[in-house]
Formats: structure tokens, C-alpha cells, sequence
């Protein structure tokens, strides 16, 4: 079968040339992080992406994890939206969905082994950043926010995962825990949006994505319900380290491969 090169196409061959075992493993993939997802409450596109962008591909992993983390996001929009502050996540928000065009720009027309490592590597630097308790220190100055929403949005078209450094902006603020998760949601719903857009009118998002997303998507929701109800059973603290050190042991054994 003869692979087109071009960037608008590769997702076309690579998502329905892919062996049934390949699919499945990318099933338990997601399932697992949803788990890990509904027990921490954090990042189901950290700990997906870079197994997933070695086993399918970064152009493939990218908008199928967006469609995912989207639609999760969704339904808590209406439960979040009245602790919102939008005079904090706006800013950062609307730049981000300005530079999300560059980061699928990049995304495209980059050489998939090195984007796939980029995944890894970022998560490696976010997992050991959020490992050791480190959290923005400055005041919320809206230059801050302007140039986090830039980084965010580029790492979110490039990557899937533009979370991390807001999460870590966020819980250096004062504002209740309520307040943050509200604007935590309400950020990764529109970010994911943004992401999805840009990936479609680049010609990357088509009806094999879509397909692979369906197939992705019972395991990872299923996996998320089951890690909220198995969170009490858990030391949180203890379990997200375990989880972050997990996730840097992977990442970085994909970031040699």
C-alpha cells in the first residue's frame, strides 16, 4: 500500500493500517489511563500519550487524545461553571486557542520519531516538576498569563498535553480548590476544542481518527468511573507519586527507543 507523505494525509493510511492487536493494545492503554485519571483527577492525556504516540503514532495519538479529553471535560461544564473566573483562565484561554495553530503546524510537518519524543519529554519535565511540589511563585499578572496561554496553546497542537504548566500556575493563586478545578475544566474543554479545529482544517482529523477514538473511547471512560469509585481506597498522595514515577519511567524509556 503507498504511504503519502504529505502532512494533510498521513493520518488517512496510518489509522486503518493498523494490525487489530495494535488497536487493542491501544484500548488497554486508555482504559488504564482513565484509571489513573479517575483516581488522581489529573492529566489522562499525560499518561496516554506517549505510550500511544509510540504504538500509533504522534499524528494519530494527538487528536484522538484531544477528542478524548474533550468529551470528558464536557460534562462537568455545567456543575463547574458558576465558580469560574474568568477574569484568571480567560486570558489565558484565549491566547492559548491563538497559538494552538502553531503547535499542529508543527505537529504536521515534523519528523514523527522526534515528535514522539518531544511527547515523552514533556511529560518527564511536567511529571518531575509536579513530583517534587513545584509551583509558580510570581504574582497573576496578566503578561503571565498571556505568554502561559501562548506556551499552553503551542504544546496543546503539538502535543495534546497543554495542562501541565496551567495546572502549576493555578495552585500558586489563592483561590479555593473549587475555583481552580472549575477553571481547570473550562480550559481543557475549550483548549481541546481549539486542538481539534486546527487538526481538522489541517486535514488530519478524518474519519480514521474518529473511528479510532470510538474505539478508544468505552475503555477510557469506563477506566475513569472506576478510578473515582476505587479513590478512596487509595493514599492519594502516595498513589500520585506512584503514578508520576511511572509515567517518567515510561516516557523515558520512549524518549531512547
Amino acid at each position: 500500500m503507498r504511504r503519502d507523505s504529505s502532512p494533510a494525509k498521513r493520518s488517512r493510511w496510518t489509522v486503518d493500517s493498523f494490525a487489530p492487536e495494535t488497536i487493542a493494545l491501544a484500548a488497554v492503554v486508555a482504559a488504564f489511563a482513565g484509571v489513573i485519571r479517575g483516581i488522581t483527577g489529573f492529566g489522562g492525556a499525560m499518561v496516554m500519550s506517549p505510550p500511544l504516540a509510540l504504538i500509533l503514532g504522534p499524528l494519530v495519538t494527538v487528536p484522538a487524545v484531544l477528542l478524548l479529553e474533550g468529551v470528558a471535560a464536557a460534562p462537568m461544564l455545567s456543575e463547574t461553571r458558576r465558580f469560574v473566573r474568568w477574569r484568571v483562565i480567560g486570558p489565558i484561554l484565549a491566547m492559548a486557542m491563538v497559538t494552538v495553530p502553531i503547535g499542529t503546524y508543527i505537529l504536521v510537518r515534523a519528523d514523527p520519531p522526534t515528535m514522539r519524543r518531544v511527547i515523552a519529554a514533556v511529560v518527564i519535565v511536567f511529571s518531575l516538576l509536579l513530583l517534587g511540589g513545584w509551583r509558580y511563585a510570581g504574582a497573576q499578572r496578566l503578561g503571565t498569563s498571556i505568554g502561559l496561554g501562548a506556551l499552553s496553546g503551542g504544546m496543546v497542537g503539538a502535543t495534546s498535553m497543554g495542562g501541565p504548566p496551567v495546572v502549576l500556575y493555578l495552585l500558586a493563586g489563592s483561590d479555593p480548590i473549587e475555583v481552580t478545578r472549575a477553571n481547570l475544566t473550562f480550559f481543557v474543554a475549550g483548549i481541546s476544542l481549539a486542538g481539534v479545529l486546527a487538526l481538522w482544517m489541517n486535514g488530519v482529523i478524518d474519519a480514521g481518527v474518529l473511528r479510532l477514538a470510538l474505539v478508544l473511547a468505552p475503555g477510557y471512560y469506563t477506566g475513569m468511573v472506576a478510578g473515582s469509585r476505587l479513590f478512596a481506597r487509595f493514599n492519594d498522595r502516595r498513589f500520585r507519586q506512584l503514578t508520576l514515577f511511572l509515567m517518567i519511567a515510561v516516557s523515558a524509556g520512549i524518549l531512547v527507543a
